[in-house]
């Protein structure tokens, strides 16, 4: 009887699964790749809103702290998007008549909220606490980027698990005096080391590993 399978196919066969290897290996890396990429996060997008609300201009121009339009931020999850009321304490006197600004004065005399679309958004069953993280001297451009250089707003970064669990097996890299969480100029002591961002951690009472690393911290 004549054979089958010739002296090269042992080659061809480890080959042909070596090559299917590699493709697996590799459909799975572009998979997880295109997860993470911006594409997929939707990081440094501008999303349409209903009225072009500069944070550059009311932050870095005007002065205005974000804790006076996010005014829960340092005492319940939510930082919350300001309503309307909060934008007519200024806009009662300053700009009345502008007819971009028509939405908030309507909104105003209707007691309609704004319908602005949501930047910054987390999944359902992720549980994010704004109060802890800036009561420990986690600053606003840690999570949402540089907004006071932001004319429209935009996302700053990819809101993943991954980025999330990076700040939290390492929280002093991120942490500055809590009198500092909003002030977007604010640099460390140029003789700054591993020692000062401790003693930060130390000093604001940051949780320990067990506690950052479970997954019940996130997901409830």
């Amino acid at each position: 009887m004549a054979q089958l399978f010739g002296p090269s196919s042992n080659i061809y066969s480890k080959l042909s699964i070596l090559i299917a290897a590699l493709a697996a290996a590799g459909g799975v890396t572009l998979v997880m790749a295109f997860e993470r990429s911006p594409y997929r996060t939707n990081e440094d997008v501008v999303y349409t809103q209903p009225i072009k609300f500069s944070h550059d201009h009311h932050t870095a121009g005007l002065g205005i702290d974000c804790r006076y339009c996010h005014y829960t931020v340092e005492r319940a999850a939510s930082a919350t998007i300001p309503p309307t009321e909060v934008c007519m304490n200024c806009h009662s006197q300053v700009w009345a008549d502008s007819p971009m600004l028509e939405p908030v004065r309507s909104s105003y005399r209707d007691n309609e909220p704004i319908e602005w679309n949501r930047v910054h958004d987390l999944p359902d069953y992720v549980y994010f606490d704004h109060s802890i993280h800036v009561s420990k001297g986690v600053s606003c451009f840690s999570c949402h980027g540089a907004v006071n250089e932001m004319p429209l707003l935009e996302r700053g970064a990819s809101l993943q698990m991954k980025w999330c669990l990076d700040c939290h097996m390492a929280p002093e890299k991120n942490l500055r005096p809590p009198s500092e969480v909003t002030n977007f100029e604010w640099t460390p002591p140029a003789d700054a080391g591993d020692e000062y961002y401790l003693e930060l951690a130390a000093e604001a009472h940051v949780a320990g590993q067990e506690r950052l690393w479970s997954c019940s911290t996130c997901h409830r």
